[in-house]
């Protein structure tokens, strides 16, 4: 600019100056409006809570959701109850459900509606029992929802064999678009080196039809466990179907270090305790190795571990709740490819167990503690839908 002040001076070389200010000024013009373009793209294009809504405080250790009619509700709380909340928080524990074991880890999990919901009120629910001797396991109902009880509680699935720890459940529960019922089943620690053999459900995915008979296109129909849709996981805390990828989705905690984020293949094996990004708790090596052929890798892993919990998409992208830190994950996606990451409402200062998103795009989440939180969560960026991926 001392260059431009100096040729101003002189009418004679104005010229110059206009020659100058072509060459300089111009192109940094461009180059602030492009960077000032920029900005305002990142900020349209990085997410934005504008609102949160407590509906209910008045919940014991929620741990799943999901969303029914009329702005209602459906919440298992893991000491052992489903509660049904209207939109102004009120509560109703529903009466009917079988015993259950709510001690560590165990208790009423994951829930899902059936995908016929609005014509037959069906609902199933993971839940932890126990057998005569005290050992105990995953176990999922399916249930007729009345206004104010579960009516019709049959079994239709038992994962085996139970175990005497209280650790590793998975529980999570979801529906595909075929009307299958994924069922998420972990290694229950005690059952890690069984994770990688056919006659247990320890450390499986599997995948059922709704009256419990297993999916007709499992991979292992003639093993002891022909319900195993993949192999090899450790303790699933998220289960999605993913309309565009036309595939189950998962993630799940690692030991110290390397939650993953997987897309399951029928018959696939995800690795665990063969190959991991984590380490055991006290320090000791699991494993030296991170990938081996025949065993597939995730679509990302956090390092150290986020204690991934609940999982829905928003749009295009991916929420995952996570324990650890407090927060709500937004994964930006494209396609498959995980790309950034931000954290949202650490204000909170909540656990996220689990995320549903409603059809206007609300976002609700569930607190896991002793006076859980049902929120209301609003984003300032509508989703993006690309089926194309």
């Amino acid at each position: 600019m001392n260059d431009l002040k100096y040729i101003a001076t002189s009418s004679a070389q104005n010229g110059i100056c206009r020659l100058l200010a072509q060459k300089i000024l111009f192109p940094l013009s461009s180059v602030l409006f492009i960077m000032s373009w920029s900005v305002q793209a990142m900020a349209v294009d990085t997410p934005k809570v504008v609102s949160t809504q407590i509906i209910t405080d008045q919940l014991v250790n929620p741990w799943g959701i999901a969303l029914l009619p009329n702005n209602e509700f459906l919440v298992t709380e893991r000491p052992g109850h489903i509660t049904r909340i209207n939109a102004a928080g009120e509560l109703v524990r529903l009466s009917g459900l079988p015993e259950v074991v709510a001690e560590r880890q165990g208790g009423v999990l994951g829930l899902a509606l059936d995908p016929n919901f609005a014509s037959n009120n069906l609902i199933y629910v993971c839940l932890v029992g126990a057998d005569s001797d005290g050992k105990t396991g995953s176990e999922v109902y399916q249930a007729t929802l009345n206004a104010t009880s579960l009516t019709k509680v049959t079994a239709i699935f038992k994962a085996k064999p139970k175990a005497k720890t209280g650790f590793h459940f998975g529980c999570r529960v979801a529906f595909d678009d075929q009307q299958s019922l994924f069922i998420s089943l972990g290694d229950r620690y005690s059952g890690m080196d069984q994770t990688q053999t056919l006659d247990n459900h320890y450390g499986k995915v599997v995948r059922i039809l709704r009256d419990g008979s297993p999916h007709p296109e499992n991979a292992f129909l003639d093993s002891a466990a022909p319900e195993i849709y993949s192999i090899g996981h450790r303790n699933v805390q998220g289960l999605m179907w993913h309309p565009a990828q036309q595939a189950m989705w998962a993630h799940e905690h690692g030991p110290k270090g390397g939650d993953e984020l997987n897309r399951l293949t029928v018959g696939a094996n995800y690795g665990w305790p063969t190959i991991t990004y984590g380490i055991n708790y006290n320090g000791d090596i699991i494993s030296d190795k991170t990938a081996a052929p025949g065993l597939e890798q995730p679509l990302t892993y956090w390092v150290p571990s986020i204690a991934p919990s609940g999982m829905a998409l928003y749009g295009d992208d991916l929420l995952v709740g996570s324990l650890k830190f407090r927060h709500l994950r937004y994964v930006k996606l494209n396609g498959a490819q995980a790309l950034e990451q931000t954290e949202l409402l650490t204000e909170l200062d909540g656990r996220i167990r689990d995320v549903v998103v409603a059809a206007d795009h609300t976002i609700y989440v569930i607190t896991d503690e002793p006076q859980g939180r049902l929120i209301a969560v609003k984003l300032a960026q509508a989703p993006l839908n690309n089926l194309s991926h």
